[in-house]
């Protein structure tokens, strides 16, 4: 019988980075995974020899000293990334159906201001509001700018303002509004129910810089779980845990899907923290609080179409571009049937072979999971692509055409650079990425209700945490910073703070 010091469910962003930390203080890590490739949203794959990504197309805050750069170096990763830096004058585009102009969101606060003061030259004191309050609440969270301390009053404020009320706030201009909502689609922003804390943390970190990952986001799995096994840690693949064992008030063994048993003295889920409860029967975890999260609302899924562009046919772009059908930015999840999609986000891959010409292009739009809930009891397996049938595909070749006919009117001659594509449904994010109902950016935050949906990694079995998108933040920030959190209950967070500052004065 083998016996872990740590049993981590699910090699997400925030088990892999549990599992560094905690090998890396000499614990001895098993982390099991029910896919055949780790990683999670960091997961990619390749169509025609183009690499792309699941769920990671951009990341922010990695310049020198900033955030994510510290944590990835305390994690022992950021010098061998591959990495390129977007366009510093504009790294997202915002645009809108027949407004000729395109918005930039330009890296550095005051390169942000004189970027968008070249379209909105009367709105100095709207954008420097703007940008002075994204600042202001970044500075509550502690943990964000890697400090200790730090209580719920101080971030309440952040918690309980509506972004878009905050927005209109700034401004009467309704272009400016919405070119300011314009990324939402990172965060899944719903129109008065979105917390600030929410918008600012995300935004903030683009700001301070972005970059994107060459060859794919999937080599922080892979240099994470370098990390992990150098230090004696297991990582297994195709163990699908269904089973989290409780004897006498503590959790024993995690067992997978072939009966193997997996006993650890701590268990970390970074799976969502409904399908975590599913795992386990122990009276411990109360019939109250097991209906308070299968109650949670997740935020709305997506339409991937990933795109192998035709050789030198279509220009690289080193910006995204998100457009909106109506000059709503937050309409776009409030589609039918009839107009979907009334929006899309663009995103480029980088690839360390051509920077001039687009290899490959994703595209995505909102999808609600009821689009392709007929198909609920189909499954795609770990080892091949099960076909969901002849209608399934037709439907996917359909929502495919409409959206191609989208990006062509934005981008005259889109259609003919393409070689082939394949697309994925909010089933490919279940099957693959793990929620219930395929959603990418974990529960919805609502600033009507601020307390609701923070959940604390420790759990009332003493020695079951929880980690990963559903804690804090989702994104390779909002994660990391929740795998800090969670570990921090087991080594002390001073601890930690302090392990990460002096990882980056060795530098």
């Amino acid at each position: 019988m083998r016996h872990y010091d740590v049993v981590i469910v699910g090699s997400g962003l925030g088990g892999l980075a549990c599992g560094t930390i905690l090998a890396k203080e000499g614990y001895e890590v098993c982390i099991l995974e029910k896919n055949k490739q780790i990683g999670g949203n960091l997961q990619t794959y390749v169509r025609d020899r183009i690499i792309f990504d699941s769920g990671v197309h951009y990341v922010g805050g990695l310049d020198k000293g900033q955030n994510l750069y510290q944590l990835f170096h305390y994690l022992g990763i950021m010098d061998k990334l591959k990495l390129s830096k977007m366009d510093e004058n504009g790294f997202d585009a915002v645009a809108f159906r027949d407004d000729p102009v395109v918005y930039k969101y330009a890296q550095g606060y005051e390169n942000f201001v004189a970027t968008l003061l070249k379209e909105f030259p009367e709105e100095e004191e709207a954008l420097r509001k703007y940008c002075d309050t994204l600042k202001e609440v970044c500075n509550k969270f502690p943990l964000y700018n890697l400090r200790s301390g730090g209580g719920l009053m101080e971030k309440m404020t952040a918690l309980e303002t509506d972004t878009k009320a905050f927005i209109e706030s700034l401004t009467p201009n309704k272009k400016l509004q919405n070119v300011l909502a314009g990324t939402n689609l990172l965060y899944a922003g719903v129109a008065h129910k979105t917390p600030l804390f929410v918008h600012a943390l995300t935004v903030n970190s683009y700001i301070e810089s972005s970059y994107r990952f060459v060859d794919g986001g999937s080599q922080i799995a892979r240099y994470l779980s370098r990390e992990i096994t150098s230090r004696g840690g297991k990582i297994m693949k195709h163990a699908k845990v269904v089973k989290l064992n409780e004897e006498k008030g503590r959790l024993t063994y995690a067992e997978t899907e072939n009966g193997e048993k997996f006993f650890g003295t701590i268990f970390i889920s970074n799976l969502h923290p409904a399908q975590t409860l599913d795992l386990t029967k122990s009276p411990l975890l109360k019939k109250v609080f097991r209906r308070r999260i299968k109650a949670l609302e997740n935020t709305i899924s997506t339409f991937y179409a990933n795109v192998v562009m035709k050789k030198n046919s279509f220009k690289q772009l080193n910006y995204n571009y998100y457009y909106f059908d109506e000059n709503d930015s937050w309409g776009a999840m409030d589609y039918t049937a009839k107009n979907w999609p009334l929006g899309f986000g663009l995103f480029f891959t980088a690839s360390s072979k051509t920077t001039e010409f687009a290899e490959g292009i994703t595209v995505m739009a909102y999808m609600r999971f009821d689009e392709v809930k007929k198909w609920e009891d189909t499954f795609n397996t770990v080892s091949e692509e099960a076909s969901r049938g002849e209608e399934y595909e037709a439907f996917k070749k359909e929502k495919a055409k409409k959206l191609f006919d989208c990006v062509e009117r934005q981008f005259p001659g889109f259609k003919s650079c393409i070689k082939s594509y394949t697309t994925a449904t909010p089933l490919s994010a279940r099957d693959y990425i793990g929620t219930d109902d395929g959603s990418l950016y974990g529960l919805t935050k609502d600033y009507r209700l601020p307390l609701r949906t923070i959940i604390s990694p420790r759990t009332k079995i003493p020695n079951l945490f929880l980690t990963g998108q559903n804690l804090n933040l989702h994104g390779v920030l909002g994660v990391t910073i929740s795998s800090i959190l969670t570990c921090s209950h087991l080594l002390g967070m001073e601890h930690l703070i302090e392990k990460i500052k002096n990882a980056q004065k060795d530098n």
